[in-house]
């Protein structure tokens, strides 16, 4: 097992921060969802969400606008499947 690291202050839950962080999530999303479960508590945050539709369901175009809004390089090339899997991972 890799030695954990310290997040730093800015995450307020380091347990779930490097939980999330194991299952593969981006450092931005494991602390953003760390951060959120400290403020309102973990079972408030699990259940606020689910309010999307699946990506598959977008068009490129707005595929192409998230992944502007969230630096995904190289969007503007990318087919809808190569957007749907660098969204998921981001």
């Amino acid at each position: 097992m890799p030695a954990r690291r310290d997040p730093g202050p800015s995450v307020k839950d380091p347990e779930l921060y490097e939980s999330l962080r194991d299952e593969g999530s981006s450092k931005e999303k494991a602390a953003r969802i760390a951060n959120a479960a400290a403020a309102r508590g973990r079972s408030s945050v699990g259940r606020s969400g689910g309010r999307s539709r699946d990506y598959e369901e977008w068009t490129v175009e707005d595929l192409r606008h998230r992944a502007a809004e969230i630096g995904v390089a190289g969007r503007s090339r990318m087919r809808k499947g190569e957007l749907i899997d660098a969204l998921r991972h981001h």
